[in-house]
């Protein structure tokens, strides 16, 4: 069974959320899953283009006019 872990950054600002999602995954166990709302704009860029680079898989799940919640998979 897959568990998920729950993170809220919404008015968090950049680079500091991105940071925050580095943490959280490092405590998720393999197949774990985190789900984050972030604020769209520039945290929504910088959040992606990071967990791009660290080769996490993620999807998209939820989306209004200020922010995005999205689901990552810790496959590592």
């Amino acid at each position: 069974m897959t568990s998920l872990k729950y993170l809220d950054l919404k008015s968090v600002p950049c680079p500091l959320n991105v940071v925050k999602i580095k943490l959280a995954l490092e405590k998720l166990s393999k197949n774990e899953q985190l789900i984050v709302e972030i604020d769209k704009g520039e945290p929504q860029e910088m959040v992606l283009i990071n967990l791009k680079e660290i080769g996490c898989s993620f999807s998209q799940i939820n989306e209004n006019e200020n922010s995005l919640k999205i689901k990552i998979l810790n496959e590592n």
